[in-house]
């Protein structure tokens, strides 16, 4: 049963910096490109980093510069560093497989706030 728990996220002061992580389970993500979503409040969710090879990650450009998607495929897990953060960062993060996003299952996600 694939499954993702994520984990890390909090509150935060405008530029200020948290680590999320994400635990896959049920299939291994080394095959598997691997992005990091986030819906905030009355919005759709929105893909915001992808990657499969270090050579290639994908960033929204409203995180480009800030955000870092890593992962170890040893531990299955995915990273998200994300630094300087802003208040339009606020919402819940979720990660999937990009290739099955719209029909995987989603985990509970991490709530993200970033607040003076």
């Amino acid at each position: 049963q694939v499954q993702f728990v994520e984990s890390g996220g909090g509150l935060a002061q405008p530029g200020g910096s948290l680590r999320l992580s994400c635990v896959a389970s049920g299939f291994t993500i080394r095959f598997a490109t691997m992005g990091w979503y986030r819906q905030a409040p009355g919005k759709q969710r929105e893909l915001v980093a992808s990657l499969f090879s270090a050579s290639n990650p994908y960033y929204v450009d409203s995180v480009k510069g800030r955000f870092t998607i890593s992962r170890d495929n040893a531990e299955n897990t995915v990273y998200l560093q994300m630094t300087n953060l802003k208040p339009e960062d606020t919402a819940v993060y979720y990660c999937n497989r990009v290739a099955y996003a719209t029909s995987s299952p989603w985990g509970q996600g991490t709530q993200v706030t970033v607040s003076p």
